[in-house]
């Protein structure tokens, strides 16, 4: 059985804005790429994101990008050391990949759907999957907090 997971949040803007926030570097470094962002997310592009919580770039391959409705692109799998907890994270031989939905909702609203998948079932991906769990729901989170309120909650929560 492979390892995935989905997280979702409703962001009280357009699905156009919502979409260009994660697409457009500069935006995306506003609350999430926290070290910043290279690169625009289009089909075929690699991008680099970095975070202050994880020193380094981190490569993004681009696998596909639906204007304001889908995102796909995959990433190094980053795995738990045994016995440790928080982010102590290494390098797996293996990518991950990313999907991200946007989809308008009837009151004007947009559904961010993430879902990650690609970890094989071990203790070390099983522990690597919860770490980006908990970072793609913070990421939506603080999404929801820049665009509709202009404040990034994710600011030195790690640092």
């Amino acid at each position: 059985m492979e390892i995935n997971f989905r997280v979702a949040g409703r962001i009280a803007k357009p699905v156009e804005d919502v979409f260009q926030t994660v697409a457009d570097p500069a935006r995306l470094s506003n609350f999430f790429t926290t070290g910043g962002a290279k690169g625009r997310l289009e089909t075929g592009a690699t991008v680099l994101w970095s975070f202050a919580e994880h020193p380094g770039e981190f490569p993004v391959k681009v696998i596909e990008v639906v204007d304001n409705e889908k995102i796909v692109f995959s990433w190094q799998g980053y795995e738990g050391v045994d016995g440790k907890i928080g982010t102590e994270m290494k390098n797996a031989d293996y990518d991950t990949t990313v999907t991200m939905l946007f989809k308008p909702t009837d009151d004007g609203r947009t559904l961010v759907e993430i879902i990650e998948e690609g970890w094989p079932q071990t203790p070390g991906a099983l522990r690597g999957s919860y770490n980006n769990c908990e970072g793609w729901t913070i990421m939506l989170l603080a999404m929801k907090s820049w665009l509709e309120h202009g404040f990034d909650i994710a600011k030195d929560l790690y640092s």
